[in-house]
């Protein structure tokens, strides 16, 4: 399967799967979890990459251990729109996993995720060490909870219509 719109992946609600979020980094996979009616993204674990084929098959047992319906990738942009060399890191990875095993992966603009989450860990005055051990799972979220949030939206335009 490849990539998903936005309207499938807005049409994968009603099967009441769990989503999994990931902040893909060089170092670390953040890992977020839904619960199955998309309403609250929560922090799962974080994967610290070794290679890409021991990655992406710890990546799918998370995914079937959590009976998910879909995986939503934090695509790293740049301000003006243009994909980084970070992009490519993602999109790579991303890649790999899809000729692993064919499931749904819808990909999330995650511009700032970090610096917002970031910035929430200095507010709740977070050391630096424990900042570093939490910040890829809760970008994970962070970008879990921006899809969800879509899916909200979109749901009461439909009613308000």
């Amino acid at each position: 399967m490849p990539l998903i719109s936005q309207e499938d992946f807005l049409a994968l609600k009603p099967k009441r799967k769990r989503l999994l979020g990931l902040d893909i980094g060089n170092k670390t996979v953040g890992i977020a979890v839904s619960d199955t009616g998309w309403l609250i993204a929560s922090p799962l674990k974080l994967l610290k990459r070794t290679n890409i084929t021991t990655d992406v098959k710890a990546l799918l047992a998370v995914y079937k251990d959590y009976s998910s319906g879909c995986f939503v990738a934090g695509l790293p942009m740049n301000m003006n729109g243009s994909e980084g060399p970070q992009a490519e890191v993602v999109r790579a990875f991303i890649d790999c996993l899809l000729k692993q095993e064919d499931i749904p992966v819808f990909l999330w603009d995650e511009r700032l995720s970090t610096v917002a989450v970031t910035r929430t860990l200095l507010e709740a005055d977070l050391s630096r060490k424990r900042r570093a051990e939490v910040v890829d799972k809760m970008a994970a979220t962070y970008i879990l909870q921006g899809s969800l949030d879509l899916c909200s939206t979109h749901e009461r335009q439909i009613l308000k219509d």
